[in-house]
């Protein structure tokens, strides 16, 4: 009898387990995807580097209020960003957010929303294949 509780909790700790894992796995998967189709587009590779940099840094060409991207997402990519209008917006670091970037329509949507913002324009699919691949890392 202690055998098959031993057993039915060993099963039973390998399924939660796995459970957690999946979903992970799952968004590692969709996020890489969408990656890799920006690094098609653009022709050349991506950097995690030039990334930052550009997330990091400020632009012209927008609004005047939001010439970077850290005006409203913050240094702290970890941690909730706030937008002008006070709505929270949740973490950029996919340590802190994983399901973040996993839906192309949403990463879509996002990207030519605050590029005008920020830039005045859309992004290109080297800058925004750059941002992906340095907020991974985050």
């Amino acid at each position: 009898m202690k055998g098959r509780l031993a057993l039915v909790r060993t099963a039973v700790v390998l399924t939660l387990a796995f459970a957690l894992v999946t979903p992970s796995v799952a968004a590692a998967g969709a996020r890489s995807s969408i990656i890799a189709g920006f690094a098609a587009k653009a022709g050349k590779p991506l950097s995690a580097a030039r990334g930052k940099a550009f997330f990091t840094g400020k632009h012209t060409g927008g609004k005047p209020e939001t010439p970077t991207c850290l005006t409203c997402h913050t240094s702290n990519l970890r941690g909730m960003g706030k937008t002008r209008a006070g709505k929270a917006i949740k973490p950029m670091a996919v340590s802190a957010n994983p399901e973040r970037f996993t839906d192309p329509k949403k990463v879509a949507k996002w990207f030519r929303r605050n590029c005008k913002t920020v830039l005045g324009r859309e992004c290109t699919a080297q800058e925004k294949g750059d941002v992906l691949t340095w907020l991974a890392t985050q």
